[in-house]
Formats: structure tokens, sequence, C-alpha cells
């Protein structure tokens, strides 16, 4: 299982040049360093209504130096540009999260071989029991991860769409058509 190189996007702004965060088995397996590479993707999530603000007040500003020309309005462009980030930050997390879940199955897999074969000896046996039961602590972890995910990503449309409230995105995976579905239902 090859390692995604996932960039670290600036909080207040995007940079235009992310810092690149390789993710090894070591990452997942240390669920403090896991928690604080998804605590920053969610950053962007965490500041979307400050990110907005200046996003709008960027393309007014670029507006007024006649830089932008198109039919888009200053709120529109707004919103399709954080848009567009947010679905790419969503993008790298459940990459980040899918990738830390195949990594702690896999090691839970092969404790699993480990109790399984009968030529392993005693010590062998309570080490990967143990190894085995922490390794199961981590995946349950992860997989609630996904949960939370889910749970930030509609505050985020819920939180863009009632800036937003005429822009429409453009179609896109199923995940996030659900997502934005999900929030007119509710507003």
């Amino acid at each position: 299982m090859s390692s995604p190189p996932l960039g670290s996007l600036a909080i207040q702004a995007p940079s235009l040049t992310p810092q690149i965060i390789h993710v090894d088995p070591r990452t997942c397996l240390d669920l403090s360093l896991f928690k604080a590479v998804v605590r920053e993707y969610r950053a962007l999530d965490d500041t979307i209504n400050m990110r907005l603000n200046r996003t709008t007040a960027l393309m007014q500003d670029q507006e007024r130096q006649k830089t932008q020309r198109g039919k888009m309005s200053v709120e529109e462009g707004a919103c399709a540009r954080v848009w567009q980030e947010m679905v790419a930050n969503w993008g790298r997390r459940k990459q980040l999260v899918e990738y830390c879940v195949g990594v702690v199955d896999q090691s839970t897999k092969a404790k699993q071989e480990i109790l399984d074969d009968e030529t392993s000896s005693p010590s062998a046996i309570r080490k990967a029991r143990a190894e085995k039961y922490s390794q199961e602590v981590k995946r349950d972890q992860l997989h609630k991860e996904l949960t939370v995910e889910t749970i930030v990503k509609q505050r985020s449309v819920d939180a863009f769409k009632s800036r937003c409230k005429y822009f429409k995105p453009p179609l896109m995976d199923m995940e996030t058509r659900k997502l934005w579905d999900g929030a007119s239902v509710r507003l």
C-alpha cells in the first residue's frame, strides 16, 4: 500500500505552496499524530464563515481593480471558490482516513495470522493478542473518524448554504450531492 502525499492547506488563506505531509503507516498507528493531521485538515471547515468573508472581500477588491471579468457576481465567485476548496479538502481528508483504516486493518490481520498459527509460541501469542487488541481499538477510533467526517461536512454545508443562498454546486460525486441535498431539506 503506497503512502498518499497529502497537502496541508493554510488555515487563514490558501497557500500557493501547501506543505506536503507524507503519511505512512506510523502516522496511522499513532492516534495522536493521526488526529493532529485530521484536526489541521478540519480547520478549513471550522473557519468557513471567516473564509467566506475574506474570499468575498478579495473578490470585491479584484472587481474594483477590474482584474476579474466574467458573468459571476462577487458573492457567487467567492462562494464558488470556497466551495471548491472545501470539496478538495474533504477529498484529502477522506483519502487520509481510508488509507489509515487500511493500514490498521492490515496490521490487525497480521496479528490474527500469528494467533491462528499453531506453531506460535505462547509468548508470541500473548504479545500478538495484546497488539491485536490495541490495533482493534485504533481501528474503532479511525472508523469513528468517518462518522465525525460526515458530521463536520454537514455542518460546513449548512453554514455555507446559509451564506451562499443562491449558489448551486456543480454536479459532483454522489456523497457531496447527498450532503448538499440534505442541507436543503433542513433549511
